[in-house]
């Protein structure tokens, strides 16, 4: 490997594991890695800018992340709580799956009792009974995981596809898998690890049907980062029209492009030209 400024390379390798940086250089090797040798012309600085894109690709995703979980958890304690009181993720006759029930509210149990919000006090220190606060209370402290659990053990009922419908999807299956897959990549993120060419191995449906413009390529690859991609473009559009997700997206793309390799991203030819990425 080359180094173009090798004082600039130890300051980053004094804050960046080299174990951490290697995971970014592993494309360029030899072999497979076998023999730790890299292909010819490969520097340091090349491989920082991909650890670099990568960083700022990861921040960008978790910005339109807390917007989709924040507006599923509105959705989720408006409806239900309406027409089934503060209450009802504690009714067992709402949901499909006792078993995943009953794991779902102990996990639920441990996220309140381990939280140190304000309200989660104030509620135990005035109230015994009900021993767990209500819905827009306990789910304010569930996380995207446990959220998802919960969305997708609810019967397909009235209030479940109008949570759908308000993302602009027409079955709550696909917004299922969707949030599913929105959480795996959030817990890979919050653990700070490698992202930009990861293949997913929780994937996303692709919708047969869909309320709002979605891509003409239908072809791309599930498992894929662009994937993941273009589900959060459309969920964060159904949230904020006037989102600058897309625009944000791909000046990163502009300003790495040297370095950063869009196929292995699952990018397919042209995907620029998608009306999704444009409006």
């Amino acid at each position: 490997m080359k180094f173009l400024d090798k004082k600039r390379a130890y300051k980053y390798l004094e804050n960046i594991s080299y174990y951490r940086f290697s995971a970014y250089s592993y494309i360029f090797r030899k072999d497979n890695g076998k023999n730790q040798l890299f292909v010819d012309s490969t520097s340091f600085e090349r491989v920082l800018n991909i650890y670099l894109f990568d960083r700022k690709l990861k921040l960008l995703i978790f910005d339109i992340i807390e917007r989709i979980e924040v507006a599923l958890r509105t959705q989720i304690i408006y409806h239900f709580s309406q027409n089934y009181g503060p209450y009802f993720f504690q009714n067992e006759n709402l949901f499909s799956n006792n078993l995943f029930f009953q794991e779902n509210l102990k996990h639920l149990d441990k996220e309140i009792n381990r939280s140190f919000e304000t309200f989660i006090k104030h509620y135990k220190k005035k109230y015994s009974n009900p021993n767990r606060p209500p819905a827009w209370m306990s789910f304010e402290v569930a996380s995207l995981g446990l959220l998802s659990k919960f969305y997708r053990n609810l019967k397909n009922c009235d209030e479940k596809k109008r949570i759908s419908e308000h993302f602009g999807l027409m079955h709550p299956y696909v917004l299922e898998s969707w949030i599913q897959n929105i959480s795996f990549v959030r817990n890979i993120i919050a653990h700070h690890s490698r992202l930009w060419n990861r293949k997913l191995t929780i994937t996303a449906k692709k919708p047969r049907r869909i309320k709002y413009q979605w891509v003409e390529n239908k072809q791309y690859n599930a498992h894929s980062i662009y994937a993941f991609l273009i589900i959060v473009l459309y969920l964060g559009k159904r949230i904020n029209p006037n989102i600058n997700f897309s625009k944000k997206i791909k000046n990163l793309i502009t300003e790495y492009k040297k370095d950063v390799d869009l196929e292995k991203m699952g990018f397919p030819i042209n995907w620029q030209n998608e009306k999704l990425w444009g409006i």
